[in-house]
């Protein structure tokens, strides 16, 4: 840690000035008296004061405030000895301002991201805990009640049915996150292939068919496609994108609405995929959050519905590790509509 000093000498000059006024004021007052008076005598004693004071008062000034300054450097650094023990210290009362107001602002909004993540981490294991203790505690209920005896083989299947779809909840929810925790640290390596959307689409519809016909929600686009439109993605991961949307207008459609897609030219290398229905659609506040993990709008009813509560989470970070980008727009009473953007395949036509 280097010494920085800040050759500014106003203060150090001002200070001399006034020693050396005092001082040519005594001297003449001496020689009026005692002596003849000299003004040659007085210039070069004044002039030889006035130097000596600027230089013993900036050095001595300088040494007090850089012996003090550092101590605060080395009492702050303690604390964050990568932010300030790189720096000189210096004794410029401006420079030094600017660098405590730095920290402390820096000080300030570091722990202000502490206090969110925080209460981020809080959220989100209290979600998770949710999340599991349901189907945990229905697995355990039906297998204690197996345990206890139950002499009716009928019962005893759909007690262990019951079971088995606790089971497969946790696994579906364990896999969510599995998947969730490679996408962030980037462990899935995306495997691009050139494919028509269109083609996908429909085989997504065909998947979704019997969930959309329970509630008699029609699965549509918003035109007849007759040529193939080639991107080039990761056709599985899309896949999966587009069940996690299209599930997701179904369980929060309403009984005989629909689920249309629309794809569009975007710019030239570019299209956009709009899954758009008219459910009940939803608030503004709850936009901005909507692709946390387990963030959920309807926090009572949502869970009735199924699923891990990471499906959009997981969208988000398919279509961002393709580089694209993901929006939403929704008018609460009327519906909602998420749309995604792909590369175009080099060559469209097929």
């Amino acid at each position: 840690m280097g010494i920085k000093l800040k050759k500014t000498y106003a203060f150090a000059v001002i200070s001399a000035l006034y020693i050396t006024l005092f001082s040519a004021i005594l001297l003449t007052l001496i020689q009026v008296i005692l002596y003849e008076f000299s003004l040659a005598l007085t210039l070069s004693f004044s002039i030889g004061i006035l130097i000596f004071s600027i230089i013993v008062i900036q050095y001595r000034s300088e040494l007090f405030i850089y012996q003090r300054v550092k101590k605060i450097y080395d009492d702050v650094s303690l604390l964050d000895s990568a932010t300030l023990r790189s720096q000189s210290i210096t004794t410029d009362m401006a420079t030094l301002e600017r660098e405590v107001k730095k920290y402390a602002t820096d000080k300030k909004l570091e722990l202000e991201n502490l206090k969110v993540r925080e209460e981020y981490r809080r959220e989100f294991m209290g979600n998770v805990s949710h999340e599991l203790k349901t189907p945990l505690f229905t697995v355990q209920g039906y297998i204690e009640t197996l345990i206890d005896g139950v002499k009716d083989k009928n019962m005893r299947i759909k007690y262990l049915e019951r079971a088995q779809k606790g089971v497969e909840r946790l696994v579906y929810i364990v896999q969510d996150l599995d998947m969730i925790a490679k996408l962030e640290m980037g462990e899935v390596t995306l495997e691009y292939t050139e494919f028509n959307i269109v083609d996908l689409i429909q085989s997504v519809f065909d998947m979704l068919e019997m969930q959309a016909d329970k509630k008699n929600i029609i699965l549509m686009f918003d035109r007849k496609y007759s040529k193939a439109i080639r991107v080039h993605a990761d056709k599985e991961k899309i896949q999966q994108v587009l069940i996690n949307l299209v599930m997701n207008s179904i369980k929060y459609g309403k009984e005989n609405g629909t689920t249309e897609v629309t794809i569009e030219d975007l710019v030239k290398n570019k299209v956009i995929v709009r899954i758009r229905d008219n459910g009940e659609g939803i608030e503004k506040h709850h936009i901005p959050r909507l692709f946390e993990r387990f963030y959920r709008v309807d926090k009572s009813g949502a869970r009735s519905e199924g699923g891990s509560g990471l499906g959009l989470s997981i969208v988000k970070h398919i279509i961002e590790g393709h580089d694209e980008k993901i929006y939403i727009e929704s008018d609460f009473g009327s519906g909602s509509e998420f749309s995604f953007t792909l590369e175009k395949a080099k060559q469209i036509n097929g």
